[in-house]
């Protein structure tokens, strides 16, 4: 980059893992943005990939502005988005997944409410809408997990309750000076499925007493594959959800690993009866449902069970 070059005030952070084909449509869509192009810049982090992510990043060297490829040899998205931070240069820092299909307007949408913050800095985090979208159909029981977020109409704070998804989430980058980096130890490795890197550092800030807001206006669509609506793909994720639950709280007293051991026994076993009925009376998509939330359930103890024996010592 020229030494005389602007300083970008916005900074787009793409992670991507093996996933060439379905990021040469993200980066098409990012290549129409409405915001001007002197004042956001577009990191691609490729988290160890094998396949060909960096010829597709090439492919747009000629956009506005050129996608800068970043490699980052250590496996695991919380790496890559904290690569993405020591590497930004904009005051405002966006990140979106690699399966993501973005409007014009969404870097301006993103950025908007974060740039107008920097001086009051009472803002953490702001989350867009998620609309999930299922080019080669969905699955009818897959359907009670995939809805877009709808946290609220309009531009502002959400409740406690209310975490945004990690595939359309910004942050004023100095919040990461001021409170810390991503866990590595949560969010997807490899094969590995487990999350909540995201909604980890959303409480975080929100400890630290700054607001988290949402933008519906912000709206990206979510590409979910046939890969990622196959049983094994879904009982994979719902394991590895529940392992992540028990991850992300990060202290866990006796009295909370007892309480979440029993509720989560008693759960798998409720919704494996749930499913075995199910399967008697031909409801395969019921049973399918009932199968996923018992996986989740056995994921919960398998990451007590782990704690409590000391497995995961280093990872806390």
């Amino acid at each position: 980059m020229p030494a005389d070059a602007p300083v970008p005030r916005v900074t787009v952070a793409i992670p991507t893992y093996n996933r060439a084909a379905i990021l040469r449509q993200t980066l098409a869509t990012l290549a129409r943005q409405d915001f001007p192009p002197a004042e956001w810049e577009l990191l691609v982090i490729d988290n160890a990939s094998t396949d060909d992510t960096p010829a597709a990043v090439a492919e747009f060297a000629g956009s506005v502005p050129p996608p800068r490829y970043l490699r980052e040899p250590a496996q695991g998205l919380n790496h890559a988005r904290n690569r993405a931070i020591a590497e930004a240069r904009g005051e405002v820092l966006i990140f979106g997944d690699d399966d993501i299909l973005v409007r014009p307007d969404w870097v301006r949408q993103m950025s908007a409410p974060l740039l107008a913050d920097l001086t009051a800095r009472r803002l953490g985090a702001l989350g867009g809408e998620v609309i999930p979208v299922f080019p080669e159909g969905m699955p009818e029981y897959v359907r009670t997990w995939h809805r877009p977020l709808r946290f609220r109409a309009d531009l502002g704070p959400v409740g406690d309750r209310s975490s945004p998804m990690g595939a359309n989430l910004a942050f004023r980058r100095a919040v990461f000076a001021e409170h810390g980096l991503f866990r590595t130890d949560l969010d997807r490795k490899g094969g590995s499925l487990l999350s909540g890197g995201d909604s980890e550092m959303i409480a975080r800030l929100r400890r630290a007493g700054l607001e988290i807001w949402f933008a519906p206006a912000a709206e990206v669509q979510h590409q979910m594959p046939a890969t990622r609506t196959a049983f094994r793909y879904v009982a994979r994720h719902a394991f590895d959800n529940g392992r992540s639950a028990v991850l992300e709280r990060g202290q866990h007293s006796p009295a909370f690993l007892a309480s979440r051991f029993l509720a989560n026994l008693l759960k798998l076993i409720a919704q494996a009866l749930l499913a075995l009925l199910s399967a008697l009376t031909f409801q395969r998509n019921a049973c399918l449902r009932a199968a996923v939330r018992a996986i989740r359930a056995a994921g919960y103890l398998y990451q007590i069970a782990r704690l409590v024996v000391g497995s995961d010592a280093a990872a806390r």
